[in-house]
C-alpha cells in the first residue's frame, strides 16, 4: 500500500474514535513509519519474531501535573507502523482499515493512562 493510502486510513482511524475520546486528546502527534527502528525494537524489548504495529510515547493524560505544557512541551506521538499493520491484516485475513483503526485505539488508550495489561483487558471486552 502507497504510503497516501494508508496515511487516509490513519485519519479514517483516528476519525472512527468517539467524539468524546477525541475532544478529550491534547497535544498528540500521529505519526506513521515503516516499521519500527532498531532501537524503539531493543527499547521495546521485542524478540526477533515480534511485531509492532504502534506506539505511544509521551506523557499519559493521567500523569499530567498543573505545570504540563508550561514553556515549550513537544507533543506526545502516536507511531503507526506501516509494514507490521499490513501483516498483521494479511496474516489474520482482516481488513487493513480494522487493524490501523483498532491499533490507533489501542496507543490512545495508553495516551488515557492505561497500561498494556489494562488496555488488553479492555480490547477483549470489545470484541464480545
Amino acid at each position: 500500500m502507497k504510503d497516501a493510502a494508508f496515511e487516509r486510513l490513519v485519519q479514517e482511524g483516528f476519525e472512527r474514535l468517539p467524539a468524546w475520546v477525541r475532544e478529550k486528546i491534547r497535544n498528540v502527534a500521529l505519526l506513521v513509519e515503516d516499521e519500527p527502528s532498531t532501537l524503539v525494537r531493543r527499547k521495546e524489548r521485542l524478540g526477533p519474531d515480534e511485531m509492532l504495529l504502534g506506539l505511544y510515547q509521551g506523557v499519559p493524560l493521567t500523569e499530567r501535573g498543573e505545570n504540563y505544557g508550561v514553556g515549550m512541551t513537544l507533543p506526545d506521538t502516536i507511531t503507526l507502523y506501516r509494514r507490521p499493520v499490513e501483516e498483521a491484516a494479511h496474516d489474520e485475513g482482516r481488513d487493513v482499515r480494522d487493524v490501523v483503526a483498532e491499533t490507533i485505539w489501542h496507543e490512545f488508550a495508553h495516551h488515557f493512562g492505561m497500561d498494556e495489561d489494562a488496555v488488553r483487558e479492555r480490547e477483549q471486552k470489545r470484541k464480545r
